[in-house]
């Protein structure tokens, strides 16, 4: 049996990969858990004790076989709950991330697919992100991060890559939300970030909030 925090790192190990990393560094991982690299480390170990993770000394971690069967359920049930929360119990799209933190450990397999049945079987949560499949498949889709969009080109927000609370309230400042519509006119050297227009509306979005938010080129 796996405790709660074991599952949050290979989750947290699962997540980073899927934003292109063959390998994770424990620095990432410690950014991804609010933690030191020595605790990552530690954990690491204990992954690594339980055949979960292959780790290349000063190069980075993957999962294997086991360990990604594990982290992608955990985090099918954390994208399902989180659908539940926004769909029908109305919380808004940056309340859910804590509570489905809670909720992903939940053991019941019946539950979570009575849960995903009882949702009409989404395929996306509400940021946008990709729900797996019961047999731990995770669809591919055609996204791009705004950071990595061109200048003169129009695109629709179709998700974000991070669903802390303080980033989705950034982007509700920016009336920015799944669907909005954005023009990418013009990017700054300097820093950079990305100056956009959304329903004729000139704004700057910085470009740490452009690497998590997932655009669909026009």
């Amino acid at each position: 049996m796996n405790t709660f925090a074991e599952e949050n790192y290979l989750k947290a190990i699962l997540s980073l990969s899927l934003q292109g990393r063959e390998l994770v560094s424990t620095n990432e991982i410690a950014a991804e858990m609010s933690t030191s690299a020595a605790s990552v480390s530690d954990m690491l170990k204990k992954l690594q004790e339980k055949d979960l993770i292959i780790y290349t000394k000063y190069k980075g971690v993957s999962l294997n076989m086991k360990g990604t069967k594990i982290a992608v359920n955990i985090l099918r049930k954390h994208r399902l709950w989180e659908t539940f929360l926004v769909r029908k119990l109305e919380f808004n799209w940056d309340e859910v991330h804590e509570v489905a933190e809670q909720l992903e450990h939940i053991k019941s397999e019946e539950l979570v697919d009575k849960l995903d049945s009882f949702l009409n079987f989404p395929k996306f949560d509400p940021h946008g992100e990709v729900i797996p499949t019961k047999d731990g498949k995770i669809p591919k889709t055609d996204r791009v991060p705004l950071s990595e969009i061109k200048e003169n080109t129009n695109g629709t927000v179709l998700g974000v890559t991070l669903d802390e609370s303080s980033f989705l309230q950034y982007l509700n400042k920016l009336e920015i939300q799944i669907g909005t519509e954005i023009e990418i006119f013009d990017r700054i050297d300097f820093d950079k970030s990305v100056n956009i227009s959304i329903n004729n509306k000139k704004q700057n979005i910085s470009n740490e909030a452009a690497k998590h938010l997932l655009i669909n080129k026009k």
